[in-house]
């Protein structure tokens, strides 16, 4: 698909009308640069921002930016000077090492990072032989790229001071315990979605369900892993 968003003024009203349910609204920005990074966060009104700099399908976008350390650095801290609000990165996971990102961008000041973003994939029309999408590229999600997001949040929640927020492949309860002793604060839910709104609730209920069995609290339960190996 790309990025097929339009400008980042024209979300602004959409924001504004989320709000009202009473909730905070995390908005995710990309740009080409840390100055139009900086632009943007100046002038968007939100609770938090994510910064993307993972995805694999935009030339000049995403990964293209975020593989390399001293641009998250400088990008992650162009944004802290311009906003005031809490600014999560997204790492990418299309990279030797995804640690070196995240304190790149624990350096620059980000207030959490988010792994991962999709893994760079394709897939090729067999009847005419070209790729299917338009930049060849795109990113693989869903249920096949957990065992990479679970390794990821625990290398980077062994070493990073800030939260880590973990994501990729979640689609149950038992998926969230998984991320959650691998280290991750808080998760997030993508493709699990094309099943519908009602997961949100199949997790939290089982979340809590589990954690009433186990007689343990969501923090005894965050990073357990590392404190078992």
């Amino acid at each position: 698909m790309g990025l097929p968003n339009p400008s980042y003024k024209d979300f602004q009203a959409e924001i504004d009308a989320a709000r009202k349910g009473g909730v905070p609204v995390i908005a995710s920005i990309f740009a080409s640069s840390a100055e139009e990074f900086a632009q943007i966060s100046r002038n968007l009104d939100a609770d938090a921002l994510e910064l993307n700099l993972s995805c694999p399908h935009a030339e000049k976008y995403g990964s293209e930016l975020g593989r390399y350390p001293d641009l998250v650095e400088s990008v992650t801290g162009a944004v802290k000077a311009a906003s005031s609000v809490p600014v999560w990165v997204k790492l990418t996971p299309n990279t030797a090492d995804i640690l070196e990102l995240g304190l790149a961008a624990q350096r620059g000041g980000a207030d959490a990072v988010v792994a991962i973003n999709t893994l760079k994939a394709m897939a090729i029309d067999i009847e005419t032989g070209y790729p299917i999408l338009g930049n060849r590229f795109g990113g693989l999600s869903g249920r096949a790229i957990k065992p990479v997001a679970v390794r990821a949040v625990y290398d980077l929640a062994s070493r990073l001071e800030i939260p880590v927020i973990g994501v990729g492949g979640i689609s149950s309860w038992e998926d969230a315990v998984e991320m959650i002793m691998a280290g991750a604060s808080a998760i997030q839910v993508g493709t699990a979605l094309l099943q519908g709104y009602g997961v949100f609730e199949e997790i939290t209920s089982g979340l809590s369900a589990y954690l009433g069995r186990k007689s343990i609290t969501l923090e005894e339960l965050c990073g357990m892993a590392g404190r078992c190996s």
